[in-house]
């Protein structure tokens, strides 16, 4: 056959971002084919994916996809840092999220074979693959269904959170807020009834013994030890319960909690996930 061209070696470039070399091989591979070529490079970018299935994927980004009444959360994990900033990723983490959002997966395994535009959500993730050269994964995702929604991501994309509530009207400020709280503080419970009574009582034996150790407390009746105690025990779920915790920003809600934010605003909470990159699962 005639000898490929810089001009279809130029375009095929354009059309995959595939190094040089890459594309004049495969257009030779192809036997000058255009439409060929891109699908043996698509094929190459598969095999990259293989090829580098051993590596670890410690970096990564959160994305979020509202789309009233739904709304999905993401963790998408790659190999580096500066990958995890590449506006590739960024534009494919929104799509992923928007996914997830439109087709509802079972796990991750059912997301690859959703239907992304004229292919899968697999392809899209072997497109960025190809051209990055990455190991890429999509690590876990949740999807919320009704209601009002919330959503905040750090700047550097590492923490993300997506907040559901009953209620009506547009609260993205407070929603936001609320959001960027969770994001920062992690609080692993939304509702005093949600933490485990075993809990409380551990929690309540070791801070009476630590009022029976205190030397001030010497001779104090056993009542008094009680009552001090719930009030350390009101104090730590203040602490550890999103709902009595006070807002982060205290200069914006000056003692005000969570829960009375939300009262104020008529909204009553449903669920919160937060995602933080390489997080134990």
């Amino acid at each position: 056959m005639s000898t490929i061209s810089a001009s279809a070696v130029n375009e095929l470039r354009k059309l995959t971002d595939q190094p040089l070399m890459d594309c004049k091989r495969a257009l030779t591979e192809a036997e000058g084919d255009m439409e060929k070529a891109v699908v043996i490079l698509r094929l190459r970018g598969k095999n990259v994916g293989t090829k580098r299935e051993g590596n670890e994927t410690a970096e990564g980004r959160v994305g979020v996809c509202i789309a009233a009444p739904i709304a999905a959360i993401v963790e998408f994990r790659c190999e580096s840092a500066p990958t995890a900033k590449n506006d590739r990723i960024l534009a494919l983490v929104d799509d992923l999220a928007k996914a997830v959002a439109a087709t509802n997966p079972t796990d991750v395994s059912d997301l690859l074979t959703k239907p992304f535009g004229e292919a899968t959500v697999s392809d899209r993730l072997t497109d960025v693959v190809s051209v990055i050269r990455e190991k890429m994964i999509v690590q876990r995702f949740a999807r919320l269904e009704g209601g009002v929604f919330g959503q905040y991501i750090h700047h550097d994309g590492s923490v993300g959170a997506l907040f559901q509530c009953e209620g009506t009207g547009s609260h993205d400020e407070l929603l936001r807020d609320i959001c960027a709280h969770i994001a920062a503080l992690n609080p692993p419970y939304m509702v005093t009834t949600d933490v485990p009574a075993e809990v409380i009582a551990k929690e309540r034996a070791i801070l009476v013994q630590q009022i029976q150790e205190d030397p001030k407390n010497v001779g104090k009746p056993a009542n008094i030890f009680e009552k001090i105690a719930e009030g350390k025990v009101k104090s730590w779920l203040s602490e550890t319960v999103l709902l009595e915790q006070p807002m982060a920003n205290t200069a914006k809600y000056p003692g005000t909690t969570v829960g009375a934010a939300l009262t104020k605003a008529g909204l009553k909470p449903t669920k919160f996930v937060r995602y933080k990159v390489g997080a134990i699962v």
